[in-house]
């Protein structure tokens, strides 16, 4: 995965940011929208592509298209760097391979402490009992 690649390959729309703010608010579009074509995307190989679309189906489109917004600073550039910085964030973890599972058994002495305990509760539970004259 080559970063500088699939940045060149994003578009941006700028928007004017919701909810309140001030007589500057109405005037300035702050909110910056990400867009990505997974499917016309050239910096992916077809096999990336895949685990990209299995990993992010619940955030892509349709069109297998790739939407993120962005509008926690005032500033227009602010909001850019930061949604670039999460949608590679974001790839990188579609990406990755999981670790495999090593399968392991408690060790004795943990299977040992484990029936002490058992053993302790059993005596303290019998020990609640009336007594039998």
């Amino acid at each position: 995965m080559n970063k500088e690649e699939i940045t060149q390959e994003l578009q941006f729309k700028a928007v004017r940011s919701s909810g309140a703010g001030g007589q500057h608010v109405n005037k300035v579009s702050t909110k910056i929208e990400l867009v990505f074509n997974l499917l016309n995307s050239k910096s992916l190989n077809d096999s990336e592509k895949e685990k990209i679309t299995l990993k992010l189906k619940n955030r892509l489109t349709k069109e297998n298209i790739l939407l993120l917004q962005c509008d926690e600073s005032r500033s227009q550039f602010r909001n850019k760097e930061l949604a670039i910085k999460r949608f590679l964030k974001l790839l990188e973890n579609a990406l990755k391979e999981p670790k495999k599972r090593k399968a392991t058994k408690p060790s004795k002495s943990a299977i040992e402490k484990r029936l002490k305990g058992k053993k302790k509760s059993a005596e303290k539970k019998a020990n609640r009992s009336k007594p039998e004259w």
